[in-house]
């Protein structure tokens, strides 16, 4: 990761936990769905950011912590996950929306919108010092089917390692 996105990311994180003080089981993190090549934002998939709106707006009621910054590489969730002892869980809601992130796309590109490079599921977040780490979770292609159980079993696999790193 280049230094300017670090800090870009570091900031945007703690802006993240100012205004939305988690309680102390909770660790914040960054679901980012980002494009493997090209652009995944509005612009380039009309068809798909109103089903994404649609999802992001059911998930807030759900869990209004939930942040959605949008990015020409894709989406990102900024999201604070129960860490138990066995490790971090995600709730229903944050694994409802990565899926209906991920379908939208699918459903754009068959309506129509251009960009269909394979998406990757990134789970990153900043350790005490400041440092930026991740851990990619999976790919998906736009033809794949996706399958809640799979995303949320990676995810909690991919937490589990990269609380590690953040110790």
């Amino acid at each position: 990761m280049n230094k300017g996105w670090t800090g870009e990311f570091r900031n945007r994180m703690e802006q993240y936990r100012a205004a939305n003080p988690g309680a102390s089981d909770m660790v914040e993190a960054s679901v980012k769905i980002r494009v493997s090549s090209g652009c995944f934002h509005r612009e380039h998939s009309p068809q798909a950011y109103p089903l994404i709106d649609k999802a992001v707006a059911k998930a807030k009621k759900q869990a209004p912590l939930i942040h959605l910054e949008e990015h020409e590489s894709g989406p990102e969730i900024l999201v604070y996950m129960t860490l138990t002892a066995a490790g971090l869980q995600f709730a229903k809601s944050i694994i409802d929306l990565i899926v209906a992130i991920l379908r939208a796309r699918s459903e754009g590109i068959r309506k129509g919108d251009s960009p269909r490079d394979p998406l990757k599921l990134i789970l990153r977040r900043t350790n005490k010092t400041g440092d930026c780490v991740e851990e990619e979770v999976l790919t998906v292609e736009s033809t794949d089917s996706i399958v809640e159980v799979e995303i949320e079993e990676a995810l909690t696999k991919a937490g589990e390692a990269l609380l590690k790193k953040t110790k």
